[in-house]
């Protein structure tokens, strides 16, 4: 069997941004084409850079935490454990940790996520 069906991570493989967050890439793999899996962790008081995904549309699942969710330049609500953001492709994004502790989410890409799709936004606006 060539397939790979189990793919395993560990905090140690976690690497900060200049998108002002931390990573852990869970799942990031041409065994899986279909879509990428990463943790994204947001420190207290901070946003992350306004930014959007070329073609790429992704979806947030709220772990731990709470924040600010702004798409196209707006307010689209506030999040804590539970929620799930939807954010289209080509979309204006950012999310600012409003809470005391880490803000600690899952962030789903289709297509996966690759580097030449990010176009930081932060000079722009």
């Amino acid at each position: 069997m060539t397939e790979k069906y189990i793919h395993s991570t560990t905090p140690s493989a976690e690497y900060a941004t200049a998108e002002r967050c931390h990573i852990i890439e869970i799942l990031n793999s041409p065994s899986a084409p279909e879509a990428s899996l990463a943790q994204a962790r947001v420190e207290p008081g901070v946003c992350t850079a306004s930014h959007l995904l070329k073609s790429v549309a992704e979806w947030y699942y709220i772990l731990s935490g709470t924040g600010d969710m702004y798409i196209d330049n707006q307010l689209a609500g506030h999040v804590s454990a539970g929620d799930t953001v939807r954010i289209p492709a080509d979309t204006a994004q950012h999310i600012c940790n409003t809470g005391q502790s880490d803000l600690v989410f899952l962030c789903f890409c289709t297509p996966p996520f690759a580097p030449e799709a990010y176009v930081d936004l932060s000079g722009t606006e």
